[in-house]
């Protein structure tokens, strides 16, 4: 029997994209064969890393960041439009992608920008691969915008988190999206066994809650504009996918890491795998 082919759709969410990569690992070990790919921000960058098969290198990479390396990595800008550069973040990717144009990738592939000028989403399904990428990355307000002819392009979740509409086309078996803005966890019933502990675990809550309290009040600017922008792309998810329903939604909780937590890529790539075992039973029915 063929191994069955999907059209994988990789959504925004800063360092959480890093789910993605262990979604991909598990789609490969289960025996799918990804056929096209469309992405937005992380999941465009991931996406296309997976197109030009540097995947693997990049993992190895982000693998060993600590706090201190990702500080190193982020070249403030004093420049209008954002707050980093993100030069020497692209010269690493530039050394690992090389000059790749889209229209040559084995696989389709499809970059999600937002032209701030004219209002809408920019599809890059040709041209180079690194440009597309810095354009769909390019957070409004932290990272510095790219000027194409006369189009001045932000991250696609600005309009669209997660799209699915370039791949409503392909003749593959199933689309499959990765939603980095899932709900948070549901805390399981405690079962008779644990009853004793019970109340042990209430008194833990109610003090985790007075201590998140507190951290609220003390809200930075910066975890400010993060968690609004987290507000605004999860809103955006859903009223897209209403529209464009994929076939199976792996969703990664919110709650996995922060946007810019990129020093945490071994347990959020964990968390992909995980989150994809559990859909994956989903998609074999489907087939």
């Amino acid at each position: 029997m063929r191994n069955p082919t999907i059209s994988l759709v990789l959504g925004s969410g800063g360092a959480r994209g890093y789910a993605h990569i262990g979604v991909i690992e598990e789609l490969e070990k289960a025996g799918y064969r990804i056929a096209s790919i469309s992405g937005t921000s992380m999941g465009a960058l991931i996406g296309g890393l997976y197109a030009c098969d540097t995947l693997k290198e990049y993992k190895e990479w982000v693998l060993g960041l600590d706090a201190l390396d990702v500080a190193t990595l982020l070249d403030f800008s004093f420049a209008a439009g954002g707050l980093i550069e993100g030069e020497k973040v692209f010269a690493r990717l530039a050394e690992m992608i090389g000059e790749r144009r889209i229209e040559e990738l084995p696989i389709k592939y499809t970059a999600v920008a937002t032209d701030i000028v004219r209002k809408k989403e920019v599809w890059f399904q040709q041209g180079d691969l690194l440009e597309a990428i810095r354009a769909s990355i390019a957070i409004p307000s932290f990272f510095t915008p790219v000027r194409r002819h006369n189009m001045v392009l932000v991250d696609g979740g600005a309009l669209n988190p997660l799209p699915v509409a370039p791949t409503q086309s392909d003749l593959t078996d199933l689309i499959v999206a990765v939603n980095l803005y899932g709900e948070l966890p549901t805390p399981p019933v405690p079962s008779s066994r644990e009853s004793k502990q019970r109340k042990k675990r209430i008194e833990t809550m109610v003090k985790d809650l007075f201590r998140k309290s507190e951290n609220r009040s003390n809200l930075s600017m910066f975890d400010v504009l993060d968690k609004t922008f987290d507000t605004m792309q999860d809103a955006f998810t859903r009223y897209r996918i209403a529209g464009y329903p994929p076939d199976v939604m792996i969703n990664i909780s919110m709650d996995v890491c922060n946007t810019f937590d990129f020093h945490k890529a071994d347990e959020v790539i964990e968390a992909g795998r995980i989150a994809a075992r559990k859909y994956l039973k989903k998609a074999e029915k489907q087939i």
